[in-house]
């Protein structure tokens, strides 16, 4: 895909204010880190796209249907990390990339629990974070060079102009470079069969489709048992999505359910997680619910105890 330039200086059609202004909200898009909401303050007119409350999906349709000629940038997360919704990325930058416009996706909760191909997603930048993958913690962006070449960002003069150290502060973080590389061995071990045949590359994709599986088993077994639990409620639904579960309870307080299973020696936080629009937008305001995460050093024993922690914790 040809690299598109980002205007410095924002002609008259585009949808950019010099200054501030107070932008009608059309909508809430659920996105780790609240990742949108910087543009507003910059100057950027904003257009909210909402997720369906009852489902937890984020249609294309929905997306298309707040594009318009002016638009230069469309900001969407890959995965929910509240809901675990993981909306349709591929046909989303499909209507994007007809409107003329650039896709930034925000994979911090999805590089945990998926295989990543850029070219499949039709993702212009891609950003994520190691300590999402047993890594460190450390800002990650996957664009073409092309691309970061046409996009100049603030810097101190005597700083390098090349990509993508324009893009970067100082010296760099070699220790968190060394630790990210580390855990992308470590995954791609895992995928590398009896011989260990194949480029890394292939071994951390066949890593990742395996984690993926074994991942949904666990959650499929969650879900059944938190089904049967009563007063709870599961606001994780969408078709396609992470193993990561929202839960409130009849009644009682996420915090309070958090809190026992701590007594009990399982970490399961309760709040909005900076996904506060999303929380809001599904009735939950800025209490958010109980949020159950699955990772692949988690056990079927480990999700019995927790569902009978909480079958103690409904009952008490």
């Amino acid at each position: 895909m040809p690299a598109r330039r980002l205007p410095h200086q924002p002609p008259p059609a585009v949808e950019l204010r010099r200054k501030y202004l107070r932008f009608r909200r059309e909508g809430t898009l659920s996105a780790p880190q609240r990742a949108g909401r910087g543009p507003g303050r910059a100057g950027a007119l904003v257009r909210w796209v909402d997720f369906e409350p009852e489902t937890g999906e984020l249609p294309a349709a929905a997306v298309a249907a707040a594009l318009t000629q002016r638009t230069r940038l469309v900001a969407v997360t890959a995965a929910s990390n509240l809901i675990g919704t993981r909306p349709p990325i591929a046909e989303i930058a499909a209507v994007v990339h007809a409107a003329g416009a650039l896709l930034y996706v925000d994979g911090v909760h999805f590089t945990a629990h998926a295989s990543v191909d850029l070219g499949a997603l039709g993702a212009d930048f891609f950003v994520c974070s190691p300590y999402k993958f047993l890594g460190p913690h450390c800002g990650v962006l996957a664009a073409a060079p092309g691309l970061l070449e046409s996009i100049h960002p603030d810097k101190l003069l005597p700083s390098s102009n090349q990509v993508p150290e324009r893009f970067e502060l100082g010296t760099l973080p070699y220790e968190l470079m060394a630790g990210a590389t580390a855990a992308v061995d470590f995954l791609a071990g895992r995928g590398a069969g009896p011989t260990g045949a194949g480029t890394r590359r292939e071994r951390l994709v066949a890593s990742s489709i395996a984690l993926e599986e074994y991942e949904d088993g666990l959650r499929a077994e969650l879900e059944r048992g938190l089904a049967a639990l009563p007063g709870a409620t599961v606001h994780s639904r969408a078709a396609d999505r992470t193993p990561t579960l929202l839960v409130t309870f009849a009644d009682r307080a996420a915090a309070d359910a958090s809190r026992f299973l701590g007594g009990r020696g399982i970490l399961a936080p309760a709040g909005s997680f900076y996904a506060l629009e999303a929380s809001r937008h599904l009735g939950l305001r800025d209490a958010g619910g109980l949020r159950i995460g699955l990772a692949p050093y988690n056990t079927a024993g480990e999700v019995s105890r927790l569902l009978d922690s909480l079958g103690e914790f409904t009952r008490a």
